[in-house]
């Protein structure tokens, strides 16, 4: 695994440039991975979460491939993801869909399988520190 390293730039971080997990892996891959987890976590929603690409405000996650409750709701799944942040409560994170869709807090990850799985069986999802539209 990459030693992965943040710079600070006038006071924001930088991490370097990675490439996504769709980069990663090809669809193959990562439809075979898919089958793995499903196979042994049947009540669980295989979400991808990566950083908006134009980000500097929010350090990178530790990890990408979260494998989360059905039923937890998106408030508490964008709690988790500050966490491993380990950022102060007056920072704003959007969370959106891969087609730049905000996720309504109330809505269970099962809700936003239905609505949002890639073809592969993960669910990609964005974090921001600011509205990324237009």
């Amino acid at each position: 695994m990459p030693i992965l390293e943040n710079f600070f730039i006038n006071n924001k971080i930088y991490n370097p440039p990675l490439k996504s997990f769709k980069e990663r892996k090809n669809l193959m891959t990562r439809k075979l991975e898919y089958a793995n987890l499903k196979a042994k976590f049947p009540n669980k929603v295989t979400v991808v979460i990566e950083r908006y690409a134009k980000e500097r405000n929010l350090p990178m996650l530790d990890k990408t491939k979260f494998l989360v409750p059905e039923d937890l709701p998106v408030s508490r799944l964008l709690m988790i993801i500050r966490n491993r942040m380990d950022i102060g409560e007056n920072q704003a994170v959007y969370v959106m869909t891969a087609n730049k869709t905000m996720l309504t807090m109330s809505r269970t990850m099962a809700e936003v399988y239905e609505e949002h799985a890639d073809e592969d069986g993960f669910v990609y999802l964005t974090y921001a520190s600011q509205s990324v539209f237009g």
